[in-house]
């Protein structure tokens, strides 16, 4: 990389961070779950969007600090499965069973949407139709060989649309309203810098555990993994700062809305359109498991539908608390479903580019 290179990168990256800050910081106000994730997105995206429509060159976002924020993220998802979690997993296995077929479910209806009414490649309807979180359907997508403009669209899409059907149809259903939960986190009071540290170490070294291993989406998986067995094991109990889980989002959001780049209102519109065909199919199912489970399970409608609604741990963990419902159980539930449906999608995929 020649020098002169070196100051144009910095300034542009800048500038997408300047952008998906203030896109952030709109998204606090106006009460959006993950206003860091999807605030910057959002508001990086358009941008993209419009630079790509006067003809301006497309922003790339450096790629080694994305994927450190992608670790870090995997190692704070990772930390929310602690021993007291893995205590009260005997207790959920009946439901986990049932979030198998779950899973099989979603991916098999969003797989015949993607495909027959969006038109995508096989690779990209796979991860377009998993059923969790964002930084993850994204990134083993990318991986594997996926749109990455597309997948981003189809999951915020996704995401936009989740975070406001799950409190609606609670609402309908129990008629109370859903305060906002954009000022919840997961994280502890009491870190300090040696918690950050630690955090950051735990990062690097399951992104460098992650390839030995040949996992995929080795920078995310790898840290999540190595993060969840310590935690799990009670090895660990890091207090991670809520602005270091700011940071991480902004970053990767950021990141993901210079995919937008190409994009015009058809795609938008496309995006939209099929994802919340997918969101209203995939919680139907889940409503009808929730009835059923209900009446035989320790845990109350509300716990389950929440649990199998098809978002990321942090989006519906921030939908259980404002809730009211603790986020343990749904915590189970969700990083449960991100196990699975890497592994799938990653079978799957493989299938497909092999018939291909």
């Amino acid at each position: 990389m020649t020098s002169p290179m070196i100051p144009r990168i910095l300034s542009q990256t800048a500038l997408m961070l300047a952008i998906g800050l203030l896109g952030a910081l709109l998204a606090r106000v106006a009460g959006i779950p993950m206003p860091y994730l999807t605030g910057a997105l959002a508001s990086v995206g358009v941008f993209s969007i419009w630079r790509s429509a006067t003809g301006r060159s497309e922003l790339q976002f450096p790629k080694r600090p994305r994927q450190l924020f992608v670790g870090l993220i995997g190692v704070m998802i990772g930390a929310s499965f602690t021993a007291d979690l893995v205590a009260r997993l005997p207790g959920i296995w009946p439901s986990l069973l049932v979030m198998t077929a779950f899973v099989l479910v979603a991916m098999g209806m969003g797989y015949a949407l993607f495909r027959v009414l969006g038109g995508y490649d096989p690779v990209t309807a796979v991860y377009s139709a998993m059923p969790g979180g964002l930084v993850e359907a994204v990134t083993l997508g990318e991986e594997a060989g996926g749109n990455v403009r597309i997948l981003a669209l189809q999951h915020f899409a996704r995401i936009v649309v989740v975070v406001v059907a799950v409190p609606t149809l609670y609402f309908i259903w129990s008629g109370h309203a859903v305060g906002s939960a954009a000022g919840q986190s997961f994280t502890q009071a009491g870190w300090t810098l040696f918690d950050v540290a630690e955090l950051v170490l735990l990062a690097i070294a399951g992104m460098w555990l992650g390839p030995k291993l040949r996992l995929p989406a080795a920078h995310l998986v790898g840290p999540l993994l190595l993060s969840a067995g310590l935690h799990g094991a009670g090895l660990l109990h890091l207090a991670g700062p809520a602005w270091l889980l700011a940071v991480s989002q902004l970053v990767v959001g950021t990141a993901l809305g210079t995919s937008f780049s190409g994009a015009n209102r058809r795609d938008l519109l496309r995006a939209f359109g099929l994802g919340s065909l997918y969101v209203l199919l995939v919680l139907g199912v889940a409503f009808g498991i929730a009835t059923g489970l209900a009446p035989i399970l320790p845990f109350d409608f509300d716990t389950l539908f929440v649990s199998f609604a098809p978002g990321g741990v942090t989006e519906m963990g921030l939908i259980a608390l404002s809730l009211g419902i603790s986020p343990v159980v749904v915590t189970a539930h969700h990083i449960f479903r991100i196990g699975l449906t890497v592994t799938l999608a990653g079978v799957l995929s493989r299938r497909l580019r092999a018939r291909a």
